[in-house]
C-alpha cells in the first residue's frame, strides 16, 4: 500500500516500521542506514502534530487581552492533541480579506512553518471558505480555525449515540460550503445522459448532493433522539431539576461528581463532559435531578448550539441553574458575560440562578502574566490595577448579586458542605413552591430560611 504523506511532509502508514529509525536520523536517510543495521529498532509510536497559532486582534485590544485568547487557543490544540511551537500575532483594523494575515506576515509564517516542519497552522477566527483556500495554496500545510478545532474536539469527547449524531451534523455543515477546491478530482465531470455528450453534473455537484442527503438525514435522526429525550424528561414530573453551567473547563464534573458521589468524566481539559448527565440527588429527605451539561466557551461555533439543542434543553427546562465559574482565571469576569450571553441565545437567562466561585484554593491575587516570546507591536494596559485579593472579591461579589454566591475548592473540597446546605435550600424552596405535598420530613421552616 502507498503511503500517504501529509501537507507538512510528514508520512504516515499502517505499518509498525517507523518512516524514521531512532538514531534521530529521520526519512529516507534514516532507512536507508538502518537497512545496513541488522540491530537496528524502529518507533511505532504516532507522532503528535505540531502546529503555530494566529491571531489578529484589535489594534486597541491590550497585550495581556491577547495572550489570554491565545493561550485558550492553545489549551483547545492541547486538547486535540497538538503541539503548539510558536505563536504569531499581527494587529489589524480588520483582518485581509484574501488570507486573513497581511502579505509579510504570510510569508513570516510560511517561512517558519517551512523551516521547522510544521504541520499545521491555527489561527483564533472562523476562516471563509475563499480564505481557507488561499492560505492552504500558499502555506502547504493544513489550516484550522478555531470552528474546526473545536468541532474535532467536541467529535473526540463525544461517546452517545446523540452526541456522535449533534457533532457529525456541525462537521457536516462546516463542510458544505468548503467543498469547492477540497479534491483535485472536482474539475472532473460524471454523468451526462445516454450519449455521455451533456456537461452532466460535476463531482462537487454530486458531493455538495451527499452532504446534504446526510445533513437532512442527520436532522431527522436527531428529531428522534429529541423526541425520546423529551419523554425521559416528561417522565421525570414531580421533581426539581438543577443544571451544572458554566465556562469548559470550571470544574463542573468535579462538583457533579462530589454532590452525587458518582463517577462522571473529570479532566483538567477543554470540553471534558459533550455529553450530558444527570443523576438523582437527596439532600435532608429533598430530592432533585442534578445534570451535567456540556461547557460553553468563548466564541462557540453556531454550528454546535444549533446541533446540541436536545442537549441544552436541560438547561432550558431546568429549575435552577448553578453557574459555576473558574475565580482562578485571570479573564473569569469574561466568561462568567459569555455564558450569560450564551444563556441569553438559548432562552434560558431568567432562571433562577446560583453562582458558584471554584478554584479557590488556585486564586493568585498577585499573579502577573508572562510575556510569550512572538509577539510583537506590544499593546500593554499600564493602568489596569492589580487583581484584588480573594476576600475583597467575596466582599465585592457578595455585596453587589442579588443571586447567592458561594465561593468553593472542588479539587481540595473546600466548603462543599456549605453549597450541599445552600443548594438543600433553594430546591426545597422551589420543591414547596411547586409540589408542596411532597417534601417528606423537611419542615416548611428550614424551607423558609
Amino acid at each position: 500500500m502507498a503511503k500517504k504523506s501529509n501537507a507538512g511532509g510528514r508520512q504516515h502508514t499502517n505499518s509498525t516500521r517507523h518512516p524514521g529509525a531512532t538514531d534521530n536520523i529521520p526519512g529516507r536517510v534514516g532507512r536507508l542506514l538502518a537497512k545496513g543495521n541488522k540491530d537496528a529498532t524502529y518507533d511505532t509510536a504516532v507522532q503528535r502534530e505540531t502546529a503555530v497559532l494566529v491571531a489578529v486582534p484589535d489594534k486597541r485590544q491590550a497585550d495581556a487581552r491577547t495572550q489570554e485568547y491565545l493561550d485558550e487557543l492553545a489549551f483547545l490544540a492541547e486538547t486535540a492533541g497538538v503541539d503548539v511551537q510558536h505563536r504569531f500575532v499581527q494587529r489589524l483594523d480588520k483582518p485581509d480579506i484574501r488570507t486573513f494575515v497581511g502579505e509579510g506576515k504570510l510569508a513570516e509564517i510560511k517561512a517558519y512553518v517551512m523551516h521547522k516542519g510544521i504541520s499545521m497552522v491555527i489561527f483564533d477566527d472562523d476562516l471563509s471558505p475563499s480564505q481557507l483556500r488561499n492560505l492552504e495554496a500558499e502555506l502547504t500545510v493544513k489550516i484550522v480555525d478555531r470552528s474546526l478545532l473545536i468541532i474535532d474536539i467536541f467529535a473526540t469527547r463525544a461517546k452517545s449515540a446523540t452526541a456522535r449524531a449533534q457533532v457529525e451534523l456541525a462537521q457536516y455543515q462546516y463542510l458544505l460550503p468548503r467543498l469547492t477546491g477540497l479534491w483535485s478530482h472536482l474539475d472532473k465531470q460524471r454523468g451526462g445522459g445516454v450519449s455521455q455528450r451533456g456537461p452532466g453534473e460535476t463531482e462537487i455537484e454530486t458531493d455538495r448532493r451527499v452532504v446534504r442527503d446526510r445533513i437532512a438525514l442527520l436532522k431527522d435522526k436527531l428529531k428522534d433522539f429529541d423526541k425520546q429525550s423529551h419523554t425521559q424528561r416528561k417522565s421525570r414530573g414531580g421533581i426539581v431539576r438543577v443544571a451544572l453551567v458554566g465556562y469548559t473547563n470550571v470544574g463542573k464534573s468535579t462538583i457533579m461528581n462530589l454532590l452525587s458521589r458518582s463517577d462522571v468524566f473529570a479532566e483538567n481539559k477543554l470540553f471534558a463532559t459533550v455529553d450530558s448527565t444527570v443523576r438523582k440527588i437527596s439532600f435532608d429527605n429533598v430530592p432533585f435531578l442534578l445534570s451535567d451539561t456540556v461547557g460553553f466557551i468563548r466564541k462557540l461555533p453556531t454550528r454546535l448550539i444549533e446541533s446540541f439543542k436536545s442537549t441544552l434543553d436541560e438547561i432550558r427546562e431546568a429549575d435552577l441553574l448553578v453557574h459555576v465559574v473558574d475565580i482562578s482565571h485571570p479573564g473569569f469576569e469574561e466568561q462568567i458575560a459569555v455564558v450569560n450571553e450564551t444563556l441569553k441565545d438559548i432562552e434560558a437567562a431568567d432562571k433562577p440562578m446560583l453562582l458558584v466561585f471554584n478554584k479557590i484554593d488556585q486564586y493568585r491575587h498577585d499573579t502577573e502574566m508572562e510575556k510569550q516570546a512572538g509577539f510583537e507591536g506590544m499593546n500593554e494596559d499600564e493602568d489596569a490595577p492589580q487583581r484584588p485579593t480573594l476576600a475583597q472579591l467575596q466582599a465585592t461579589y457578595m455585596a453587589k448579586l442579588h443571586d447567592p454566591v458561594l465561593f468553593i475548592s472542588a479539587q481540595e473540597r473546600e466548603n462543599i458542605d456549605e453549597l450541599r446546605a445552600l443548594l438543600t435550600r433553594h430546591v426545597a424552596k422551589l420543591h414547596y413552591q411547586r409540589y408542596p405535598n411532597s417534601l417528606g420530613d423537611f419542615s416548611v421552616e428550614s424551607v423558609e430560611e
